[in-house]
C-alpha cells in the first residue's frame, strides 16, 4: 500500500435500525494525526472499530468511500482483514485488562502478533518483544514480558497493549484512549511514542477524552455528539477558539482549568460545590508500611517501603505516582485486604492491619468492615453481570445489616443520592453507560454508611464531562456525609481539585508529602517537579514552574505557548 491515505466519506453506522454515526467524513494524510473527541455514546469507538473491520455482526455500515491505501475497506473479507490488521493498521483498544489474554504472559501476547505475520525468526522475535516494551516505557522489560496481565498495574498493561499494536510498524495506528490510566511521566513517554508515528510519516487516529492529550498530538480535531459532527478543524482553532457550545462545555469540564472547589459539571452556571467540611477525627492511620513480593524471576522486590499517613474525617488524601509505585498496594493494605510485611494500620483507633502480635484477625475486623468501602477503577469488572442494579445494591445493604423490609426504600434513596432515577434499579450493568456504572459503584460504596472510602482511579476511564459530574458528586457526598477519601489517581489535575493533602510515591516510597497547594506551587522533590512538568496542557493554559535557585521561594516563571511572558515574585 504505497498510498497510505485514509478516506472516509459519508460513513453511516446503524444498530437494529438506530443510526449511531451520521454521515461522517474526513481524510487522514500520512504524517497527520486526527483526534475524535466527544462524550460516551457519541460514536467515537464504533467508528474506530469500523475502520479496523471489527464492527459487531448486527451492525449495518455504509459509506460513499471507506478506503485505506487505495483499497476499499468495505469489500475486505475476514481473511483479508486478518492480513491488514497489525501489519497495515494497528489498533490500541481501550480496555487493556479485557483486551489482553489473562492466561498468558504479555511477552507472548506481543510475540503472537509477530508470529502471525511471519516476522523474523524465533530469536529476532524475542529481541523485538523486549525492544517494544522498552520503547513504550516498560521498566524491567525482561521481567514484565514474563508476567500475566493480572500481575501488572493498569499502566503497565496499557503499555504492553500499545507495544503489541506497534509491533509491525503499521502505516496507520488507531488508538482508542491510549493514555487512559497512565501517570503523567509515562503518559509523556507514550505521547512521545505516538509522536514518533507522525515523525516516520505514518498516520494516527486518536480517540481520547483527555483534551490536553489531544492538544499535544492532533493536527485536526473532530468533535462528535450523538453520532454527528458538531465541530471540525485544526487543533488550535477547535481547542483555543471553539465555535460550538458543546465543545466549549467539554473544555469547561477540565479540572485543571478551574479553581479548586469550583463545580465542574458542564451546562450549569459556575458555582461552588457544597462547602468542604472541617477536618474531624483521625480515622485511618498508617505507620511505616512495608510490603515485598517475589516476581516470576524469583527475585524479592520491595513494592512498599516505610509509608506513613493520617486520614481525617471530612478530608481527602490524594496519592500519586508512576504505575508500579505502590499506590494500589497501599490502598489494599488500607482496606485490610492485604497484610503488610512491616508497619501497621489503625482504623477507628483500633488495630486494623499489621505484623507481629498486634496484627488483628479477620474476625476482629469484620464488624468494622462496613465503615470502610472502595470505589474501583473499572466498576463493570467488580459487578456480577447477571445482577440488576437493585440486586447489586441490595447485596451491599444486606452486608450492612439492613433489614429486608427496608431495602427497597434504601435502594431508591441511594440512587437518588447519586443522581440516578429509581427505575434504573431494574437494569443490568451492561445496559448502563460508563458514567451510570460509576454512579452505581458510588451508591454501593456508601450503602453501608462508611466513614472512609478508598477511591482507586475512580474517574480515569470516564470522558471529561462525565468525570466532572462524578467529581462534583463525590464532593457533594463528602460535604453531606462527612466522608474521608483516600484518593488514588494518575491525573494530577484531578488530584489537585479533590485533595487536601497529597502523597507522592516512587518505587514504593513517599518522596514528598504536603498540603495540596503547597505541593503544586512549591514542590520540593525533583521527582515531583518532573511529574508536574510532564502534565500535558490545553493550548493557551499558563504553565507555572517553580525555580528553587531564585529568591525568594515564591519566584516562578510563567510560560504560554513556550514563551516566557511573566516572572512573578
Amino acid at each position: 500500500m504505497s498510498d497510505k491515505r485514509l478516506i472516509v466519506e459519508g460513513l453511516n453506522i446503524d444498530f437494529a435500525g438506530k443510526r449511531v454515526v451520521h454521515d461522517l467524513s474526513f481524510t487522514l494524510e500520512p504524517g497527520q494525526t486526527l483526534a475524535l473527541v466527544g462524550e460516551s455514546g457519541s460514536g467515537k469507538s464504533v467508528t474506530a472499530r469500523t475502520l479496523i473491520g471489527l464492527t459487531a455482526a448486527n451492525a449495518q455500515v455504509s459509506a460513499r468511500t471507506l478506503s485505506y491505501g487505495g483499497q476499499d475497506l468495505l469489500s475486505l473479507s475476514e481473511r483479508q482483514w486478518r492480513d491488514v490488521r497489525g501489519s497495515q493498521i494497528g489498533f490500541v483498544l481501550q480496555d487493556a485488562l479485557v483486551s489482553l489474554d489473562p492466561l498468558r504472559p504479555v511477552g507472548k501476547e506481543i510475540l503472537e502478533v509477530l508470529k502471525t505475520h511471519r516476522w523474523g525468526d524465533r530469536r529476532s522475535r524475542r529481541e523485538r518483544v523486549l525492544e517494544l516494551l522498552h520503547r513504550v516505557g516498560v521498566p524491567e522489560p525482561e521481567l514484565r514480558a514474563l508476567q500475566r496481565p493480572d500481575q501488572l498495574s493498569g499502566g503497565l498493561r496499557q503499555r504492553a497493549l500499545i507495544a503489541s499494536a506497534l509491533a509491525l510498524d503499521p502505516g496507520l495506528v488507531i488508538a482508542d484512549e491510549p493514555t487512559t490510566a497512565l501517570d503523567a511521566t509515562v503518559q509523556a513517554q507514550i505521547l512521545g511514542v505516538l509522536q514518533d508515528i507522525k515523525g516516520r510519516g505514518d498516520s494516527l487516529l486518536i480517540i481520547s477524552h483527555d483534551l490536553a492529550v489531544v492538544a499535544q498530538l492532533a493536527d485536526q480535531v473532530l468533535v462528535l455528539r450523538h453520532g454527528e459532527v458538531v465541530e471540525q478543524g485544526p487543533m488550535e482553532q477547535v481547542l483555543r477558539n471553539p465555535r460550538h457550545p458543546y465543545t466549549r462545555s467539554l473544555l469547561d469540564a477540565v479540572p485543571a482549568e478551574h479553581p479548586r472547589g469550583a463545580r465542574l459539571s458542564p451546562g450549569r452556571e459556575p458555582e461552588p460545590v457544597a462547602a468542604r467540611p472541617e477536618s474531624g477525627a483521625l480515622l485511618l492511620q498508617a505507620r511505616h508500611l512495608g510490603k515485598r513480593y517475589i516476581g516470576p524471576d524469583r527475585q524479592l522486590r520491595q513494592v512498599v517501603d516505610d509509608v506513613s499517613f493520617d486520614l481525617y474525617a471530612g478530608r481527602t488524601l490524594g496519592i500519586v505516582g508512576e504505575s508500579g509505585s505502590g499506590k494500589s498496594t497501599v490502598a489494599r493494605i488500607a482496606l485490610g485486604l492485604l497484610e503488610p510485611d512491616a508497619g501497621s494500620v489503625r482504623f477507628l483507633d483500633q488495630p486494623w492491619a499489621g505484623t507481629g502480635e498486634a496484627a488483628p484477625a479477620e474476625k476482629d475486623r469484620r464488624a468494622r468492615r462496613r465503615e470502610i468501602s472502595v470505589i474501583y477503577q473499572d466498576p463493570l469488572s467488580s459487578f456480577d453481570p447477571r445482577w440488576s442494579v437493585g440486586q447489586i445494591l441490595a447485596d451491599a445493604l444486606d452486608v450492612a445489616g439492613v433489614a429486608p423490609a427496608e431495602r427497597d426504600r434504601r435502594i431508591t434513596r441511594l440512587l437518588n443520592q447519586v443522581r440516578l432515577p429509581a427505575d434504573l434499579a431494574s437494569r443490568r450493568p451492561l445496559q448502563l453507560s460508563g458514567g451510570q456504572r460509576q454512579r452505581v459503584a458510588i451508591a454501593r460504596a456508601i450503602a453501608s454508611n462508611p466513614r472512609v472510602i478508598v477511591c482507586d482511579e475512580p474517574v480515569s476511564a470516564l470522558d471529561v464531562s462525565v468525570q466532572a459530574q462524578v467529581l462534583d458528586l463525590l464532593a457533594d457526598l463528602q460535604a453531606e456525609l462527612g466522608l474521608a477519601y483516600l484518593f488514588i489517581s494518575h491525573d494530577l489535575g484531578v488530584i489537585r481539585h479533590v485533595s487536601d493533602e497529597v502523597l507522592v510515591m516512587r518505587q514504593g516510597q513517599v518522596v514528598e508529602s504536603a498540603a495540596v497547594e503547597d505541593l503544586f506551587n512549591h514542590p520540593q522533590h525533583d521527582y515531583t517537579r518532573r511529574l508536574l512538568g510532564a502534565v500535558p496542557r490545553l493550548p493557551g493554559a499558563g504553565v507555572t514552574l517553580v525555580v528553587p535557585a531564585l529568591e525568594p521561594e515564591s519566584a516562578v516563571l510563567l510560560f504560554d505557548e513556550s514563551r516566557l511572558w511573566k516572572i512573578a515574585i
